[in-house]
């Protein structure tokens, strides 16, 4: 396996797992949060498969957003399917990115995001970008606990 392979992998057990977490969760749930400054359990689905497709394009940019819309502006909540099925499209073009790359552009491509002061190797902001996603499948199996909801197995 090469550092591609690696990091394609890593995409695909989080996104995996997160899903597992997502599916598991009963309808009726799906608009609580713990506290009226917390993210939703729909919200924060929503936010982890958004960010993935914002990070896309920080990407593609080289850290500069520019006049970035969301593809997620204005849409209703509805179920974990139905955020699911329009992230789809967005993911599959984000792995896809991943896999056109060389080992080469992990340590050669730079992310300059200067409106944060953040200045990243492209194989350092993909990790981020997998651990963004780790936390808040993390977040969401506390939220479960606070519920007294069966929390889906991930540890497989």
């Amino acid at each position: 396996m090469n550092a591609i392979d690696v990091i394609l992998l890593n995409f695909s057990e989080i996104r995996r797992r997160s899903t597992k977490v997502w599916m598991g969760i009963p309808q009726e749930h799906l608009k609580w949060r713990p506290d009226n400054e917390a993210f939703s359990i729909i919200e924060m689905i929503r936010h982890v498969l958004e960010g993935e497709h914002l990070f896309h394009r920080i990407i593609e940019n080289r850290g500069n957003l520019g006049d970035y819309k969301s593809p997620w502006e204005g849409l209703e909540y509805i179920d974990v399917q139905h955020e699911l099925d329009i992230a789809a499209e967005y993911h599959n073009r984000f792995i896809a990115m991943i896999k056109d790359l060389s080992e080469a552009d992990l340590s050669e491509i730079k992310i300059e995001r200067r409106e944060v002061g953040q200045s990243k190797i492209l194989g350092d902001y993909l990790n981020r970008i997998a651990y963004h996603e780790s936390v808040h499948t993390g977040q969401m199996l506390n939220y479960l606990r606070q519920l007294k909801v069966d929390r889906p197995q991930v540890w497989d």
